[in-house]
């Protein structure tokens, strides 16, 4: 994980659930990615195959992830096929740019790899204001597939 001490992740319990259903990405990233409220919900509806985590920077929040943890990819086509990633992440509006993407990328994957998982998936929203170029920088590299109209990425861990 990243070496900068005051970034952790936490759960989300009573004491913070107020301030992660607060927390807004840029106006113009709303389209690509779920608000944290739906994301808990979806949490909560796929129970310990979720893996939602509050990112602090030192006291404050910075950001949301959620980690899905060995799900049926595409049950229809071959029940066998199960995959690990991240499913969410939302950096809020005023902590872009900042590196707290890159650790909450790193936090998953260095828990997928801590339970014996090798590649850590993500899918994106395609286009000119989605994340891929992020995603690829960090060294992901597209499927060619794709998940609801969204890129699959994987990288190997």
């Amino acid at each position: 994980m990243s070496t900068r001490p005051a970034l952790r992740l936490e759960k989300v319990t009573p004491a913070t659930v107020d301030a992660a259903l607060g927390l807004r990405v840029h106006p113009h990233q709303e389209r690509n990615v779920s608000p944290v409220s739906h994301s808990l919900a979806e949490a909560y509806a796929h129970g310990d195959a979720a893996w939602p985590r509050l990112i602090f920077d030192g006291d404050r929040l910075v950001g949301f992830l959620m980690a899905f943890l060995d799900l049926p990819w595409n049950p229809e086509k071959d029940p066998a096929d199960r995959r690990s990633g991240l499913w969410r992440l939302n950096i809020a509006a005023d902590g872009q740019g900042k590196g707290y993407g890159r650790f909450a990328v790193e936090a998953v994957r260095d828990e997928l790899r801590r339970r014996g998982e090798q590649k850590l998936y993500v899918t994106w929203e395609p286009g000119e204001d989605g994340p891929g170029a992020f995603y690829e920088r960090l060294g992901f590299r597209t499927t060619g597939e794709l998940s609801g109209g969204q890129t699959v990425g994987v990288l190997d861990i």
